[in-house]
């Protein structure tokens, strides 16, 4: 999924910059992370916590894609080589066979199902995380599962989230202003006046999710053969588009092309920004929510654990703990486009005012209470809206 796989306004700073010059034993936290998503500030700070002064060394990637195949690497360099034939790293010269280390990947949580099924990751000890109580029940649930990545109550925390964002609405005011309305909520881009102004993500989940919602149902419904109205919706709605895409959903909607955009508000709050006539909204029924969650490779370099106290482990453990910190959450919120998730249960008039005031960052209790994480579906639920989707992209 090209889920948020291309960042908007990206930062040309190297992170791993900012790692000491100290070799030998000394031990070192190596972390890879989505680019932006962390302010660059924060190493500092998190530096000033540490009683030693380990190596830290952060290397930001622009797509989640590509910290995925991270911990692919990871895993496929760890395998024995079999008696078929040697591997390409054998070929290579001594010097150039250097291993490929880290603590901690930054993972999208939709990713989580596959990371946990081809075993890529492993459990976090949350017995170790007094952070954690802090996180609201639904982001403790969305990182609980089984072994085969579904979500189960009883189950291991396999992510720890430090950040999240939303499904949105992006419109131009300067196209409005003539029709007299804005919008509100998803049932406004069924409207007539909207027919073939509207790009949205190319993405299954998303667009049939928010017809289900329209339809005042579930994104995560599973008999989709019993919603007899969300057929008609779908075809309705597929008159109404004219721009598909992940990636450049934006580019219509910044040209006039399209009126409204629907997309993730990390890209939204970075365009309008720049753009004056851009405006957005969370819709009043609910929208799908997603997470940033750090993720701990199966394949953890020994030469990070080599220490008992600073061990890259116990550095792991510190890093989320700092990212958990109220004044760390609060410079995630207002730096990354996107909301740590301790935010939520934070009384709200104790929140920066910048906060307060960016609906679209933070949204108020009684719709946030109507939003939902896309959870992993059962094989024959996601053959059903892959097959709605290809009818509805063919009408």
């Amino acid at each position: 999924m090209k889920r948020r796989s291309l960042i908007l306004g990206a930062s040309t700073i190297a992170l791993s910059q900012l790692a000491s010059g100290c070799t030998g034993q000394q031990a070192s936290l190596k972390v890879r992370l989505l680019q932006n998503s962390i302010p660059v500030q924060l190493l500092g700070e998190f530096r000033k916590t540490l009683k030693s002064r380990p190596t830290l060394n952060f290397d930001p990637e622009k797509q989640l894609s590509a910290l995925f195949q991270l911990l692919t690497t990871l895993k496929e360099q760890d395998k024995p080589n079999n008696n078929q034939g040697r591997s390409l790293l054998d070929l290579l010269p001594i010097r150039f066979r250097k291993p490929i280390s880290t603590d901690l990947v930054t993972l999208g949580d939709y990713w989580l199902k596959l990371a946990i099924e081809q075993e890529l990751i492993q459990p976090l000890n949350i017995e170790t995380l007094s952070g954690w109580k802090q996180l609201p029940l639904e982001s403790q649930k969305l990182v609980k599962r089984d072994q085969t990545g579904q979500l189960d109550n009883s189950g291991k925390v396999w992510g720890a989230p430090y950040r999240w964002g939303a499904t949105v609405i992006a419109y131009r005011r300067d196209k409005f202003k003539a029709l007299g309305w804005t919008p509100t909520d998803w049932s406004d881009l069924w409207r007539e006046s909207l027919r073939d102004r509207i790009s949205v993500l190319d993405h299954h989940r998303e667009v049939i999710g928010l017809t289900l919602k329209h339809l005042g149902l579930s994104y995560n419904q599973q008999n989709l053969n019993q919603v007899k109205d969300l057929k008609p919706a779908l075809r309705q709605l597929a008159k109404q588009v004219k721009f598909y895409s992940s990636d450049h959903y934006l580019k219509p909607l910044v040209l006039g092309d399209t009126w409204v955009a629907v997309g993730w508000s990390t890209d939204i709050l970075a365009l309008r920004t720049r753009d004056r006539q851009i405006e957005a909204v969370v819709p009043q029924s609910g929208t799908a929510l997603w997470s940033d969650v750090w993720v701990k490779p199966v394949s953890v370099s020994s030469a990070s654990e080599s220490s008992e106290s600073n061990s890259g482990s116990d550095l792991s453990n510190k890093w989320i703990e700092f990212c958990w910190d109220s004044k760390s959450a609060n410079q995630i919120s207002l730096l990354t486009n996107a909301a740590s998730p301790i935010l939520v249960k934070m009384p709200r008039n104790t929140l920066p005012q910048d906060i307060q005031s960016n609906p679209l960052l933070l949204p108020e209790a009684a719709i946030l209470d109507k939003c939902e994480f896309l959870h992993p579906l059962p094989e024959s639920t996601e053959k059903q809206y892959e097959s709605l989707w290809k009818e509805m992209r063919s009408t």
